[in-house]
């Protein structure tokens, strides 16, 4: 297992592997056999970036059997997705900030991420782990009263777009195994999620080749697996935990 971490120092962007809490540096690119340089540096002494810059980021919507059942939703036969914008983009430690113009709840939602490290073009379930890099938290922050404010347009890239609602890391995990895992959203030290991969209508391989039918992926993107039950609204300078065995706690404080 290798948890691949992405960070400023200094004003320069660097690349390591994650080791309790210190970054070992690599040089080259994080999808292009990257080489340690034989340096280390506490992670406490550098900023945490996103561990990737997707082209783009792809978010399932009712992706749960147990989900589904309680809110009384049809099982979809397909993938039902919707994508994250770049500028959401936001790292481990750093704030979720209300929009100025809303005042209604801003929901968290904790995800399995799968990061995308080879060109996928129509591939097939029983080969897609080439082209799955690893895995990452994520919490898919949502403008909660925003999403359905006109009946006549369900608005999820509004919603989920707003700066600092995309919110992905700290590490990108490989060498784990995705159905083996649990994810978890802690609020303010209060477990609101736990469930399983396995409840999930499309797990991970699943998910990437069906969607690999749909588009080209690219090394970089990432797909966000939808959230099970328990997603609930935070309040101002709460901080929430989403949390995957494997892979790390991805931390942030709601501000504003």
């Amino acid at each position: 297992m290798t948890h691949w971490i992405r960070y400023k120092h200094n004003n320069n962007k660097g690349l390591g592997v994650l080791v309790d809490d210190l970054i070992h540096i690599y040089s080259g690119e994080l999808f292009a056999n990257p080489q340690p340089v034989g340096e280390t540096i506490p992670l406490t002494q550098v900023e945490v970036l996103p561990p990737c810059e997707p082209k783009k980021f792809l978010a399932l919507w009712n992706n749960f059997y147990s989900r589904a059942e309680k809110e009384g939703w049809d099982i979809p036969p397909e993938p039902l997705y919707f994508t994250k914008v770049s500028s959401c983009f936001n790292a481990h430690g750093k704030d979720i900030v209300r929009p100025a113009e809303y005042d209604g709840p801003i929901y968290f939602e904790g995800e399995l991420g799968i990061v995308i490290g080879k060109t996928c073009r129509q591939v097939a379930e029983n080969a897609i782990e080439d082209h799955i890099f690893g895995y990452t938290c994520v919490n898919d922050v949502t403008a909660k009263e925003v999403l359905q404010r006109d009946p006549s347009f369900p608005q999820w890239t509004r919603a989920k777009g707003y700066d600092s609602f995309g919110v992905f890391g700290p590490v990108i995990a490989t060498g784990i195994e995705p159905d083996d895992l649990i994810v978890e959203s802690i609020l303010d030290g209060e477990v609101k999620q736990q469930y399983p991969v396995t409840d999930m209508v499309f797990r991970p391989r699943k998910l990437v080749s069906v969607l690999s039918h749909y588009m080209t992926l690219e090394p970089g993107d990432v797909i966000a697996c939808g959230t099970g039950l328990g997603a609930c609204a935070m309040r101002n300078g709460q901080t929430i935990e989403i949390c995957i065995n494997g892979i790390g706690a991805l931390r942030n404080t709601m501000h504003g």
